[in-house]
């Protein structure tokens, strides 16, 4: 029942967060605080410390012997029973769970053991012996494999370029980072021999069009990779989903090994071989009139994806596309955009993909434009912006704003930080000497994808004949038992975000109950859950769908009750 201390709505009141009771008591259960196939082993995993190198031979004798071990799997031996994994984009370097007879990247798994428990696992590793002929690396992106090479025109880039008063011309490249969760990969692998299926836990976060990739590495139907993901998850931003190779890797020792399988990445493997974004140069073009107005883009990039063109790479590089004119009416674009190969970590996705490589390049020419011009950059800005009544809002490049009042936004923020205030104590710096930076970007982020995007890197014969893509499907199952409780099942994988609050308010405002009434369920498992291959956690995709979802679910179950009480009340409705 409604307690009648309620708020009118429980969605936007203050309240305490469901989750962090348990959590700051050290009271949740993540991945690794579970055992949940009886028998398991544990793995360690033995990589290579060169960035190239030619594997010459493995001697795994030694590590064999070792009492309480009880499989050392080569690459070779992992790649007979998988496949390459598989991307959007199709090249010539095939990329398998572990490498077979060449490395290409510091870190790369080369064999992996298993045995009784971590610790003589890992003493067995060191027993292996590689013997490696080491080759020149590539790690300048100008020297990269290219796999891909697409442009794309709008409008009349060239045209507009011509007749521009002024065009800024410059080079951004942008170098790679990473993400550190708190909580490193985890997976629990168990292949059944009975009917070749593997149930493989891991504290993966999507997006699910993955669980098809490691299903097709494995060779298994969608339905013969059951995945179970945890409740808690110690952080992502993104990095997490390179778990999906973990799941291939492990469910393919496992296999060989005839026993269930668990892995724990330590801090150094993640920071050397988990993943990490792209690195990026972008030459970027820009055209403006006499009175500041932004013309033409004209981006020529080159992307760097690592060892291997990992899925689901390469969305940092198009996650963005419909956004190359960030927050700015200008009706003429073109982009040449080069995925390249390196012999670096392959990539993923890390907070924000995408965005941060885009904006940098282009702020920074707003900002070069608005010296050259004798704009204030502010004002340039404001000059360019699109205007309230334009919304909803299509890009030159696809993207549908569909509401925002920009100036207004940057008028905000402008008071808030006092701008005035720092032009001042800049001019006054400057007056003595001292050099003053004012930075400022102006950046609209796309959100609720269900990665479609990445078929860009398609040609559009290509992407024809493929299955149309929706980002705009989500699951949420919501079910009342006899004794009236209520129930929330999740498959938006959260990582301390919050879900589960967000979801109890949602649900009790449908139902009339208080939050503290509503039991939500964060764990996914994709043999009885409800979801989608777009579900997951990135894009913030639980905020615009994933919220959507559950209220809809709530909605649907307040009216089966009402139905069955007006018929037993015999009223209406």
């Amino acid at each position: 029942m409604i307690e009648d201390a309620s708020p009118p709505t429980w969605v936007g009141s203050p309240v305490a967060r469901v989750e962090d009771d348990a959590l700051l008591r050290g009271r949740g259960r993540f991945l690794d605080d579970y055992e949940p196939a009886p028998g398991i082993w544990h793995a360690a995993v033995v990589r290579s410390p060169f960035a190239h190198a030619r594997i010459e031979e493995i001697d795994t004798s030694a590590a064999r012997e070792m009492s309480g071990v009880a499989c050392v799997a080569t690459g070779e031996e992992i790649a007979s029973v998988t496949r390459p994994l598989p991307a959007v984009v199709e090249t010539e370097v095939e990329h398998f769970a572990a490498a077979k007879s060449l490395v290409r990247y510091v870190g790369e798994p080369v064999a992996v053991v298993v045995a009784r428990d971590r610790y003589l696992a890992e003493d067995a590793a060191a027993l292996v012996m590689v013997d490696y002929e080491p080759l020149e690396p590539v790690l300048d992106l100008e020297d990269g494999l290219i796999v891909s090479d697409r442009e794309f025109s709008y409008g009349d880039p060239d045209g507009a370029m011509e007749v521009a008063h002024l065009v800024v011309k410059g080079r951004y490249p942008f170098p790679r980072w990473t993400g550190s969760p708190m909580e490193t990969f985890v997976t629990v692998a168990d292949w059944d021999h009975s009917n070749g299926s593997l149930t493989a836990w891991a504290n993966f976060q999507g997006p699910f069009t993955l669980h098809a990739v490691a299903a097709a590495a494995l060779g298994l139907s969608g339905s013969g990779l059951r995945l179970i993901t945890p409740g808690d998850s110690g952080g992502s931003f993104g990095v997490k989903a390179a778990v999906a190779n973990a799941v291939v890797l492990m469910g393919a020792v496992s296999r060989l090994a005839g026993v269930p399988v668990k892995w724990v990445e330590d801090r150094v493997e993640h920071l050397s071989a988990s993943s990490s974004s792209t690195g990026r140069i972008t030459d970027l073009e820009a055209g403006f009139s006499v009175d500041g107005e932004l013309v033409a883009l004209r981006y020529n990039v080159i992307e760097d994806v690592g060892a291997y063109l990992r899925a689901p790479e390469p969305a940092t590089l198009y996650r963005m596309h419909g956004s190359l004119s960030g927050a700015y009416r200008v009706a003429n674009i073109a982009a040449r955009n080069r995925v390249v190969l390196t012999n670096r970590v392959p990539t993923s996705l890390n907070r924000g993909f995408g965005g941060p490589q885009l904006y940098f390049a282009l702020e920074s020419a707003m900002a070069s434009a608005a010296g050259r011009l004798g704009i204030d950059r502010v004002e340039l800005a404001r000059r360019n912006l699109i205007a309230p009544d334009s919304f909803p809002y299509t890009t030159p490049t696809g993207a549908v704003y569909d509401s925002g009042d920009y100036e207004r936004c940057l008028d905000d923020v402008l008071e808030t930080i006092g701008y005035h205030d720092w032009v001042a104590a800049q001019t006054s710096a400057r007056a003595e000497g001292r050099l003053v930076g004012i930075g400022m970007a102006c950046v609209v982020e796309p959100s609720v994808s269900n990665m479609g995007y990445i078929s860009l890197a398609e040609t559009p014969e290509q992407r024809a004949a493929g299955l149309p893509k929706s980002g705009n499907s989500e699951g949420a199952t919501i079910s009342m038992s006899p004794s009236a409780g209520v129930v929330v099942e999740l498959s938006t994988t959260p990582q301390g975000q919050g879900h589960k609050t967000v979801a109890a308010q949602i649900v009790a405002d449908q139902l009339g109950l208080s939050p503290g009434d509503i039991d939500v369920v964060a764990d996914l498992d994709t043999h009885t859950s409800a979801w989608t291959i777009s579900s997951g956690n990135y894009s913030s995709r639980f905020s615009g769908i994933g919220s959507a979802a559950i209220h809809k679910a709530g909605r649907i179950l307040a009216e089966r009750i009402r139905r069955i009480a007006a018929d037993d009340l015999e009223c209406a409705i």
